[in-house]
């Protein structure tokens, strides 16, 4: 959630960042009054309380004559105090409802607009030309006994699939790779679980506009995770973090699960939109001052892997009505896939500045010993559909697949051949 020190100092800001985001700027409002209302609501409840504490002391020195009199106005006062007190958690929850209700401000230089208003940054590698007929991921994982999505739909239904042999061995090799260099790079990597409280999925903004994207196992009231980030957020919920030395960097290594429930008959073909995946993902917790170069460096560790891969690749920065509630700013690479003719996304990084962990309650001491509310920010270093652009663009006419040199110790083979 926003900072509410920063709504009152600076509204037309908060406006600005709604309308770049496409949302209502009305919020603003809104919230505004909730806030003085709430603030009204505390004074008034204070001054109930002085008022029956002061009648209390009067109680006490009246003589038998006056007391009677006292002690109904003392029962007057105590429901006076009751109601102020009522009205004080009434007005705290409307703040808190509209609060969550109003997204993360955008970071200065977001673009405006929505999914298409991209601002395309840079492009790396060369986009491969054939002297064939290039195959789609799916026949290409078919063909050398690396994907079936046939068993994977008997068994679990549409949108799952196996990977098998090469296939299973390339994807472990690509999440260890990434593991080793999270690790190399100062990250502690984790393995988190993928079931999470109510209040964790909350606290990390997947339980607003998109909830309906979220598995939710019902007769527990626990949440699937879409990502390794919501159980790494919630990992120091409630504390005061040290970050005299520097961001604290944790790695998630996990399966993730999404409904799609809003992608109906889009991307049916393949692994490229599927219910479940694994992936590794990088999560920073920072001071609010270091969130924008902690970004720059997320970013380029996925643009370093995906040129370990040998995948030609734009980023792009992300328009404001496709942000998240929760991002202040998002870069996605996206890779060249031949034969749709286009770039599609393969990482996202974000910043969410304070609104994760201004609702995880997670904070750090300044330099003033004062505790402060921390940053947290997210980026993908490997996932499953990495493995759509890899086989893609390492064709071969003979339906074979190049292996990207920094796999070949994990899979055992430069080239994969078909078996079919």
């Amino acid at each position: 959630m926003i900072d509410l020190k920063l709504l009152r100092e600076n509204p037309d800001l908060v406006r600005d960042s709604q309308r770049t985001r496409g949302e209502d700027p009305s919020l603003v409002d809104q919230l505004l009054a909730a806030d003085e209302a709430r603030r009204s609501s505390i004074a008034a409840a204070d001054s109930a309380r002085a008022e029956q504490k002061a009648h209390g002391k009067k109680v006490g020195k009246a003589s038998p004559e006056e007391r009677p009199a006292l002690l109904e106005a003392a029962g007057a006062l105590k429901q006076a105090v009751k109601d102020a007190e009522e009205a004080e958690k009434a007005a705290a929850a409307e703040v808190d409802r509209l609060q969550r209700l109003l997204s993360n401000v955008v970071e200065e230089g977001t673009p405006a607009g929505g999914e298409d208003d991209f601002v395309e940054i840079e492009r790396i590698g060369e986009i491969p030309t054939f002297d064939f007929e290039p195959k789609d991921h799916l026949e290409l994982g078919e063909s050398l006994g690396l994907l079936d999505m046939e068993r994977g739909a008997k068994v679990s239904g549409a949108r799952f699939y196996f990977l098998t042999g090469y296939g299973a061995l390339l994807q472990l090799g690509m999440l260890q790779l990434a593991a080793q260099k999270a690790t190399a790079n100062g990250f502690t990597m984790m393995i988190p679980p993928v079931l999470v409280r109510p209040e964790i999925m909350q606290g990390t903004g997947f339980l607003g506009a998109h909830a309906d994207e979220v598995y939710r196992l019902e007769a527990d009231d626990l949440y699937l995770v879409g990502t390794s980030e919501v159980a790494l957020a919630g990992y120091h919920q409630g504390e005061i973090l040290d970050l005299s030395a520097g961001p604290k960097r944790y790695c998630g290594w996990s399966s993730c699960f999404r409904r799609e429930a809003g992608s109906h008959g889009k991307d049916t073909r393949g692994i490229i939109r599927v219910h479940q995946f694994d992936k590794v993902e990088m999560f920073s917790w920072c001071k609010p001052e270091e969130a924008h170069e902690e970004h720059k460096r997320l970013l380029g560790f996925e643009k370093e892997m995906l040129e370990a891969m040998g995948l030609p690749f734009r980023v792009i920065d992300i328009a404001g009505g496709d942000l998240g509630s929760s991002a202040a700013r998002k870069y996605d690479c996206e890779a060249w896939v031949p034969t749709q003719g286009t770039y599609r996304e393969l990482t996202s990084t974000s910043n969410c500045t304070t609104f994760q962990a201004r609702r995880l309650g997670v904070r750090y001491r300044d330099d003033e010993g004062r505790t402060q509310t921390a940053a947290t920010l997210n980026g993908t270093l490997a996932t499953t559909r990495w493995l759509v652009a890899i086989l893609e663009n390492h064709q071969q006419a003979d339906g074979s697949v190049v292996v990207p040199e920094a796999l070949r110790p994990f899979v055992g083979k430069d080239v994969l051949e078909p078996i079919r």
